[in-house]
């Protein structure tokens, strides 16, 4: 049972993590980033990462995401990854030949949440795209966990990424990675985390390489992302998507620019701004959808309300563009809040399905 420090209501459906119910968020939202503010301090001070991103007015710009970090003399990006050093940046993590990650092979049917409409589990786009008229038994995707994010999620479900960015191990080189993405039974590479983001000049390497190396054969390019990309990194990524048949799949946290800082301490504005970018090129690919948006239905803080005014968007951008409701369960700082009942998730498919052509509910055994 948490409490709203704001307008002093008890309720389940309020995180002791962030302390203000949603209402209050929405109407009070500067006196509710205040409260949460200590919340996120902590959480990264545990990683010895920044609070927020750095804005030293007579630091360095990295544009490695849509963070824009200004970082003085000495001091660290957002990420953990990037370094000021005698007033140059220098990269511990994410180039060409050092990307912080863990990688493995995962077999094909997986559980992504592109899965009820991507090649490699339906065979959507066959022969093209898919080895088999069908899910591809017997093939791998090349899964890529990058140790860095561009956000910090406080219900993040893949909070120890941030153990890989601290001790920056263990790390491949691109050339490294692509080599595993050459075997014969693998059919994509998904780069997720922590975030992509962060660390994309070394999964474009990695993108380039595989491909040029596997281009009489079919090798699909995917990154699972909350979207904070720098734009000039979003068009390539989605360049290789488009040629490859793979998928970038965008997790929106939240519509309301607040509710999302007080939930990832980041704007979603960047994120927002490249879905509506690379949803552009949707209809060069109709066959196996290029863009994807999934939402976290976290009890309490996404309502229908959010997942309305992101289903309006993305229709706005093309109806078409398949939409995965997933759905919450407690971990990291926001342990303390129930599951997504199955109510909430109907609710919101239902008002999401007003507006998209093709909306689903994900991993439906966590419902209530």
């Amino acid at each position: 049972m948490g409490k709203c420090l704001i307008c002093n209501n008890s309720s389940s459906f309020i995180s002791n993590a962030i302390s203000v119910c949603l209402n209050c968020i929405r109407k009070k939202p500067e006196e509710a980033l205040r409260i949460v503010y200590p919340t996120h301090k902590i959480s990264r001070a545990n990683f010895g990462l920044p609070p927020e991103p750095p804005r030293n007015p007579n630091g360095l710009i990295c544009k490695r995401c849509a963070n824009n970090c200004s970082i003085g003399n000495g001091e660290i990006g957002y990420c953990g990854l990037v370094k000021n050093i005698d007033n140059k940046l220098i990269y511990l993590g994410g180039t060409s030949d050092k990307g912080i990650l863990e990688w493995y092979y995962d077999p094909i049917p997986t559980n992504c949440v592109a899965s009820w409409f991507c090649p490699g589990c339906t065979g959507i786009g066959y022969p093209k795209y898919s080895y088999t008229n069908g899910p591809e038994f017997g093939y791998y995707n090349l899964a890529v966990f990058y140790g860095s994010c561009s956000f910090n999620c406080l219900f993040c479900q893949n909070w120890h990424f941030r153990n890989l960015s601290k001790k920056l191990y263990p790390y491949i080189s691109a050339k490294e990675l692509a080599m595993k993405a050459l075997q014969s039974k693998v059919s994509c590479i998904c780069y997720f985390g922590g975030d992509p983001s962060t660390q994309m000049p070394h999964c474009i390497e990695t993108s380039r390489i595989a491909l040029e190396e596997s281009s009489n054969r079919i090798l699909r390019i995917c990154w699972e992302t909350n979207g904070n990309f720098s734009r000039d990194f979003a068009l390539i990524a989605c360049k290789y998507a488009l040629e490859s048949g793979g998928n970038i799949k965008f997790d929106i946290k939240a519509w309301d620019e607040n509710l999302n800082r007080i939930l990832c301490g980041i704007s979603n504005k960047a994120a927002l701004e490249n879905l509506k970018l690379l949803g552009s090129f949707y209809d060069k690919r109709p066959e196996v959808p290029l863009i994807s948006v999934s939402t976290l239905l976290i009890p309490g803080y996404i309502d229908v309300e959010e997942v309305e005014n992101i289903a309006k968007f993305i229709s706005s951008i093309n109806p078409s563009i398949p939409y995965t409701l997933l759905a919450f369960y407690g971990c990291y700082m926001m342990k303390d809040l129930p599951r997504t009942s199955w109510s909430l998730a109907i609710k919101c498919k239902e008002v999401a399905s007003k507006y998209l052509e093709n909306v689903m509910i994900g991993n439906t055994s966590l419902l209530i």
